[in-house]
């Protein structure tokens, strides 16, 4: 989040701190009231096959709806290589003061995996949360898929493509709806690094492609994207909406002007909320589709 690094001082506050930018963005959003009214519920949970954990992050008001709250499964971006949880609680209590109870899992990365490891962690994480979401007040009938970046591209694949569920047990339908933030859709030939270090060794390149997993069956859709963003380019979000809507498919989007990739992510924060409002947009998109 190298905006957010200018705006606070630069590299040089990042090691004075000890923390990633993310890390920083988190506790500055603590400090300025990102947490109020919310709590995390549950911390360093077990998951999957692979050592995986996650965090419940939840609103301390009790359900509204006799079932539990909506819930929302956020995965965090960095290209697939970097990124943890515990950096990522910003926008696991935005999620959650808007009344949803929120799944932050961890996944892994390169370069101890390829793909499709970071996706079949997706799906032991959206199968952990069917299972087990009901004691932490959600409502494992009303489970919608978010990320930014990396983490968007995990959880349009898992809306997209069944075959992951399918092999985590999940049923067909378990995802109600989802938000992809930035995210990277229809990004072959592959041409960063980042991405052919993830995806080079793949037997069929095109079949990694969310794009062309494309049919009427997706779930509801919010496709996010912004006018500055040269790391992910608005054309994943405007090509794989196109390719939805044709496929007779509900989708919606969002282009903020002047928002680069990273500010994105930023405005689920407190502390920058007033970049845009994705937060805003995104949870009442969720809120429509999961009723």
């Amino acid at each position: 989040m190298t905006s957010f690094v200018r705006m606070l001082g630069g590299a040089l506050l990042l090691a004075l701190t000890g923390c990633t930018a993310p890390g920083l963005l988190n506790s500055v959003d603590g400090i300025s009231g990102g947490g109020k009214g919310v709590t995390r519920v549950a911390e360093g949970v077990a998951f999957g096959t692979h050592g995986q954990k996650l965090d419940v992050w939840t609103p301390e008001a009790a359900p509204q709806a006799m079932g539990g709250n909506p819930v929302v499964i956020f995965w965090y971006g960095g290209g697939w290589a970097d990124g943890k949880r515990q950096d990522y609680g910003f926008a696991a209590r935005a999620f959650a003061a808007q009344g949803f109870t929120v799944v932050l899992p961890d996944y892994r990365k390169v370069p101890d995996v390829r793909y499709p490891a970071f996706v079949e962690d997706g799906a032991q994480a959206l199968a952990w949360t069917r299972a087990n979401i009901a004691q932490y007040g959600g409502d494992p009938q009303r489970i919608g898929v978010s990320g930014h970046s990396a983490g968007a591209y995990i959880a349009v694949m898992l809306a997209l493509d069944p075959r992951w569920n399918a092999a985590a047990g999940v049923p067909d339908g378990t995802i109600k709806a989802g938000v992809g933030l930035s995210g990277p859709y229809d990004f072959y030939p592959f041409d960063q690094q980042r991405a052919i270090d993830a995806f080079g060794q793949a037997s069929d390149p095109k079949d990694t492609q969310p794009i062309n997993h494309v049919s009427g069956k997706a779930p509801p859709l919010l496709l996010v994207t912004s006018t500055n963003d040269t790391l992910v380019r608005p054309y994943n979000t405007e090509n794989l909406a196109k390719a939805l809507s044709a496929a007779g498919a509900t989708v919606e989007t969002k282009n903020y002007p002047g928002l680069t990739h990273e500010e994105v992510a930023m405005a689920l924060s407190a502390t920058f909320r007033s970049k845009g409002p994705v937060l805003q947009d995104s949870a009442a998109f969720l809120k429509a589709q999961m009723p």
